[in-house]
């Protein structure tokens, strides 16, 4: 019979239950001496850890433990406060080293041993904690706190954009929205945390205060002391207690400072601080040039200024020498560059016409180059990898150039040669989107959304974190040119579908049913057919990834008739589950526009004396019809439901050509297409 061993406990999940028992036993039990040297000394290496790793974090959430570490530290102080009274009360009429070396050596050594200094010394350490850098640390975590809960739907929405774009898989945004709520449940606990810090200060005043007069009652009435040896001994012993605690307090509330004053992501903050203080050599030298003229002024101390006006001058002129070295190695290898070399004109010089375009001005260049890790083209890839996903085949790669014809930060979309969209992009700035309802204005450069059309400002990047608040869907360049190409395959999806892109699919079907594509490519239907049936039902918005089924129903009834539209219709009722998943997801009820009867024996009757251009209607019933049906769709959208229409099947793919131009959202459906098992309701009637 085999034993199962009870799981292990790992150190790790020990480390906080022993703090907490180790902070009680602290304020309970009495402690010797030698036991509180070691307490003290750990209290301080532990404020040296916490400010170093709040040093070397890159982010504020690398860190995200902060604020339960900092409440821990507080009372570990509080209790040491606690235990090392209790033993200054009770043995401080022994001399100065009754509660350990290290309050005597911070009573002696730090304040030399006059207790007037030190308390002085004490009162400044408590005033600068509490006064500068908790209450100011406390402050900016309030501030970040409220913008940060303020910001996060933009947040929201901005992630959920890009998710819709297929510019990031789910994963990611599952990520993204949860390091969002991290970062405000951060900031909000900062914000808490640093109200034990400040009453940690004030305990610290009522502490000294309280051992000082109680020290010199136990001494004078207890154990005879007079008042000066009694003073003497136990303001030492307070002011020794007090800096010992003090001191790391101070640092922990600078690491605190540290944390919720990040700006950035990649650098720790002494690549920062280096990186932006020291890099201009014309700032260095105009520093070096103030210090040397004050270094002259008669009574000032020279060597001083002078010897730093020289330290500065000298690091000004090194990064200046090396940057011109680095300027010269790059005209030099650009001279020596190979030469093309001349070749004669040929068929290689005649261009192909890109099926997918992109031209960029040259401003917007770092989006699209790969020796800067151009984020365009990442996000281009996973939208051509999002797109297959989804619809079931492969678009052709984007061609990108630059054209200096363009204006500096525009764009160009252009599909098999022709335009079909443009824009600008303004690299390093944000386009804010309006995407109704708003809480405020922004200063910017107003412009258009240009895939929707909708309102939006282009802003510096320092206002990223205020349009979020003010409930703005705020993108970077790269996201607005990607929304943008992305829209334009999915409209234009089915010119995207050639007979290269249809022959791949049929050979990837072939590997698996390869005498099912035999039996029908070429024998039965030409390429050219399947293609056409492919694009109808892509100009409709239905994906293509069941190719089995598309390659069985045109199996079963291309011997019967080879009209595309005839074919399509058939193979639009075998994938009738999936399209109307697709606009109803789950098992609910469809909730479409209908016909009213008589208008529909009216374009019934239309339709069987219909050519392939549509119903031959009146201009004055087309009108109407059209006005009636854009009506309900719009009503239907406002209630957040998709716009369908039901028709009779026999006239599905007329109505649906004659109503795509003017109402695009609009989807047609045939009875036939509905599924068994799924409820109908008609929410409006078009002609009753």
């Amino acid at each position: 019979m085999a034993v199962i061993a009870p799981p292990r406990l790992a150190l790790s999940a020990m480390a906080a239950p022993l703090l907490i028992i180790m902070i009680l036993a602290m304020m309970v039990l009495p402690m010797p001496p030698f036991l509180l040297d070691l307490l003290f000394t750990f209290n301080i290496a532990l404020s040296m850890i916490v400010i170093m790793v709040s040093l070397y974090t890159l982010k504020p959430l690398d860190f995200a433990a902060f604020p339960t570490v900092l409440l821990l530290t507080t009372l570990m102080r509080l209790s040491l406060n606690v235990a090392s009274s209790r033993v200054v009360l009770l043995e401080g009429h022994t001399g100065a080293d009754a509660a350990g070396k290290v309050i005597e050596a911070f009573g002696h050594f730090l304040v030399g041993g006059n207790y007037a200094v030190g308390i002085v010394v004490f009162i400044i350490l408590v005033i600068i904690n509490f006064v500068v850098i908790t209450k100011g640390a406390g402050r900016i975590a309030e501030v970040s706190a409220r913008f940060t809960l303020d910001a996060m739907p933009g947040k929201q929405m901005a992630i959920d954009a890009d998710l819709n774009a297929g510019l990031i898989g789910e994963d990611e945004a599952r990520n993204r929205r949860a390091e969002i709520a991290h970062e405000a449940e951060f900031y909000g606990s900062m914000d808490g945390a640093s109200k034990f810090v400040r009453g940690d200060a004030i305990a610290g005043i009522l502490i000294m205060l309280i051992n000082i007069i109680g020290g010199l009652a136990v001494g004078i009435f207890q154990h005879n002391l007079d008042l000066a040896t009694a003073v003497n001994n136990y303001t030492l012993l307070t002011i020794g207690d007090g800096l010992v605690a003090q001191i790391p307090a101070l640092i922990i509330s600078t690491a605190a400072g540290i944390v919720v004053t990040r700006v950035g992501k990649g650098e720790d903050i002494g690549q920062q601080m280096l990186g932006q203080m020291f890099s201009n050599s014309r700032v260095l030298y105009l520093t070096a040039g103030v210090l040397g003229t004050l270094g002259l002024i008669p009574g000032m101390p020279h060597t001083a200024f002078l010897l730093l006006a020289a330290a500065l001058g000298s690091m000004a002129y090194f990064m200046e020498s090396r940057a011109q070295m680095a300027e010269a190695q790059q005209q030099v290898e650009e001279a020596v560059a190979p030469a093309p070399e001349t070749i004669e004109v040929g068929w290689d010089d005649v261009a192909p016409v890109d099926v997918l375009g992109l031209e960029v001005g040259y401003r917007i260049i770092p989006l699209v180059d790969r020796g800067q890790d151009g984020e365009l083209l990442r996000r281009i890839r996973g939208i051509r990898k999002k797109f297959a996903q989804d619809m079931g085949f492969l678009v052709p790669a984007v061609h990108i150039r630059d054209n200096l014809e363009l204006r500096p930060n525009s764009y160009r979309i252009s599909l098999k040669g022709v335009e079909v969209g443009q824009g600008e992009a303004f690299v390093g700035q944000y386009l804010a989107i309006n995407p109704g309802r708003v809480l405020g204005d922004l200063n910017g450069t107003p412009t258009k959304d240009p895939t929707f059309g909708l309102p939006a400002i282009w802003i510096e990047a320092g206002m990223r974190e205020q349009a979020q608040s003010f409930g703005y869907t705020v993108v970077d360049a790269s996201t607005v040119v990607a929304t943008h190409l992305s829209n334009i395959i999915q409209n234009h999806a089915a010119e995207l579908l050639g007979r290269e892109e249809t022959q791949q699919l049929l050979e990837r079907i072939g590997k698996e049913s390869p005498k099912l594509v035999e039996d029908l490519v070429p024998k039965t239907l030409a390429l050219g057919t399947l293609q056409k049936v492919l694009q109808n039902l892509l100009q409709e918005g239905v994906h293509i990834r069941d190719m089995r089924t598309i390659i069985e129903v045109l199996a079963d009834h291309a011997a019967r008739t080879q009209d595309p539209e005839m074919l399509t219709t058939l193979v639009r009722t075998a994938l009738g589950r999936a399209i109307t998943q697709t606009l109803f997801p789950g098992n609910g009820e469809l909730q479409v526009i209908a016909l009213a009867p008589q208008l529909e024996n009216i374009l019934m009757q239309a339709t069987q004396s219909s050519g392939a251009e549509g119903p031959g209607l009146e201009p004055g019933l087309a009108d109407q019809l059209l006005r009636g049906v854009n009506q309900s769709a719009e009503s239907q959208e406002q209630m957040g439901i998709p716009a369908v229409l039901l028709v009779p099947t026999p006239m599905r793919s007329l109505m649906a050509r004659f109503l795509r131009r003017s109402i695009p959202q609009l989807h047609v459906l045939s009875h036939a297409e509905v599924p068994d098992g799924r409820m109908i309701r008609v929410v409006s009637t078009v002609g009753g």
